[in-house]
């Protein structure tokens, strides 16, 4: 026990139980002061759940009961207030909203240093560090209500690094950001790692953030959760990712692109063998043939609840006019002006922008949830899920949400939604006390119930797994199939691509792209103007495929591959090491 207690962070046999039955672990696990740490595993798998019991939330301030030791910089996580961390740790939550506690942004990221009784005279100085290092300088009086998801995500970030802690913990950092605001994370985990900072961080857009480096930009060690909530490895990336890679798609986590190619392909070195190109290309013929053979005219085919025909306004088109939006009152500057844009049946549409362009505004708008200030919006009332889903949340239990509005002759549809969205273990529990990415998949099957005309999703993909991300877009993308017009916002241009019919692109708060995902992909102006970063999968497809639909097939057929390999690959086994 002693030598554990010596570490920055270290577990034996740590466990929790939720009231609900819920909890993860036993947990062994040592960080070591100035060590950087990816935490790896698929919704629902406990990754949120480990960092708050790395730094006491839980069970202190989530009811639990613990099992086993937890140390804290040789501290006894049991015997010590969460308060009494905030010496050593600084948190970036899955959600920031959550976090923020006053209204300015200078006044949030100078909180901490205030609660640790930090000399006046150091408090503005580090706070404009802070803000400079999270690249949100500019909204230091900005009123944090008025503030989109990716910039909370940034003044979030400013404020776990203006302690200097030892040990940051960020929990999707990047889920909501542009291609700017990543590299913000990227820049701040290498000056954490310089300057011997620790820090574990849970990322599902692992492609961009690592960027093109691959896997040499990513933290060196990999600790990967099973679906137990047990440690299944622990070793380097480049062991794991190499030995363990189809497992680990399997499981439902994302890698780099070289590293998914490689465990899906066979190939060596991802983008940079040159079996790379045709073998997906050849994949997403394969597809299309497939598709081709199941999906003719003369073939019906087993119906699903999110296949089913809208009822209300079936044709119908949504059609924004002139519309001028400001959604912080009277006196607020308008997020939107002259917006016209028509959703048609039948198309499935991607809003793209950067942080705070408008997005959510305007999908708000379309929904009638936020008033014009001029213009209208005419159409039959779509259906809306939120970016943050646990705002829309109304009932006590999972089967209960999905129920809601629905009459008795519903049950059916709704067990069929429980089933195709991964939540029949979860039927009973609490919405609130579900993972991000479980009320995620529990807001989207909820909407799609409702068979509204048309279908509006802010940011559908936030804190999916990798197999999960694939089930609920093609559910969107079915959706607009069957006669609904889709919208959704996304900064993930790889489900863009593969899933769009048409990208909307706001900027300044207007439209200024209206083109298929290829052209987008093609128009480097656009892309640098909208600060959107394509992957190099997408940029060296975008140079090779013959056009949309070819650029849809290859996507859709590497993600066949994925889900192949988890109907093939063995469950992981915990506790086995992969080292280097």
């Amino acid at each position: 026990m002693p030598q554990l207690a010596d570490a920055l962070v270290a577990a034996s046999e740590r466990s929790v139980e939720f009231p609900d039955g819920g909890g993860i672990g036993p947990i062994d696990i040592r960080i070591e002061r100035g060590e950087s740490v990816l935490l790896l595993g698929a919704s629902g798998s406990g990754k949120s759940t480990l960092l708050r019991m790395i730094h006491g939330a839980v069970p202190h301030a989530f009811a639990a009961r613990a099992t086993g030791r937890m140390w804290l910089a040789g501290r006894d996580v049991d015997e010590m207030e969460v308060a009494q961390a905030a010496d050593i740790v600084g948190v970036l939550p899955q959600d920031p909203e959550t976090g923020v506690c006053l209204p300015i942004v200078a006044d949030e990221v100078a909180f901490p240093l205030e609660n640790l009784a930090v000399a006046r005279e150091e408090i503005g100085p580090r706070m404009r560090g802070a803000l400079e290092q999270a690249g949100a300088s500019e909204w230091a009086e900005r009123d944090t209500t008025a503030l989109s998801g990716g910039q909370l995500q940034r003044v979030a970030l400013a404020a776990a690094l203006v302690t200097a802690p030892q040990l940051v913990l960020l929990d999707e950092p990047a889920s909501m950001l542009d291609g700017a605001g990543i590299d913000v994370v990227r820049d701040a985990l290498g000056h954490a790692n310089a300057a011997s900072i620790a820090t574990v961080l849970v990322e599902h857009r692992l492609d961009e953030l690592a960027g093109d480096g691959g896997l040499g930009a990513l933290p060196r060690r990999w600790i990967v959760l099973s679906e137990d909530g047990v440690v299944a490895h622990d070793g380097t990336g480049e062991d794991i990712a190499a030995q363990r890679g189809r497992e680990l798609i399997a499981l439902g986590c994302w890698l780099p692109v070289d590293a998914e190619l490689d465990a899906l392909l066979g190939t060596s070195g991802g983008m940079r063998d040159p079996r790379t190109m045709p073998a997906l290309r050849a994949a997403g013929r394969d597809g299309r043939a497939e598709q081709a053979t199941t999906t003719g005219a003369g073939s019906v085919g087993r119906r699903h609840f999110a296949e089913a025909a809208p009822e209300h306004g079936a044709g119908v088109s949504l059609t924004a006019h002139g519309l001028f939006v400001a959604p912080g009152g009277a006196r607020a500057e308008p997020v939107l002006r002259g917006v016209d844009l028509e959703l048609r049946a039948g198309e499935c549409v991607a809003l793209l922008g950067g942080n705070g362009e408008g997005k959510s505004t305007l999908l708000r708008a379309l929904a009638g949830v936020v008033p014009p200030r001029q213009g209208e919006v005419t159409g039959p009332r779509p259906g809306l899920v939120f970016q943050n889903p646990e705002h829309q949340f109304v009932a006590t239990t999972v089967r209960s949400e999905l129920a809601h509005g629905l009459g008795d002759e519903a049950s059916a549809a709704v067990d069929e939604a429980l089933g195709r969205f991964g939540l029949s273990h979860l039927a009973d529990h609490d919405p609130h006390r579900l993972s991000g990415g479980q009320m995620r998949r529990l807001s989207i099957a909820a909407m799609l119930l409702h068979n509204r005309a048309h279908l509006l999703a802010d940011e559908p993909g936030f804190g999916l797994d990798r197999l999960t991300s694939v089930h609920v877009m093609r559910a969107l993308r079915r959706s607009a199939q069957e006669g609904r017009g889709v919208m959704f916002s996304s900064h993930d241009l790889r489900a863009v691509a593969g899933h769009a019919d048409r990208v909307v692109l706001l900027s300044d708060g207007e439209i200024v792209v209206d083109a298929t995902p290829l052209e987008l992909l093609r128009d480097e102006e656009a892309l640098g103007r909208a600060r959107l970063r394509p992957s190099r999968l997408l940029r060296e497809l975008a140079a090779v495929v013959g056009d949309q639909t070819e650029l849809r097939a290859v996507l859709h057929g590497l993600d066949d591959l994925a889900l192949g390999a988890s109907a093939t690959v063995p469950v992981l086994e915990a506790g086995e090491d992969v080292r280097g």
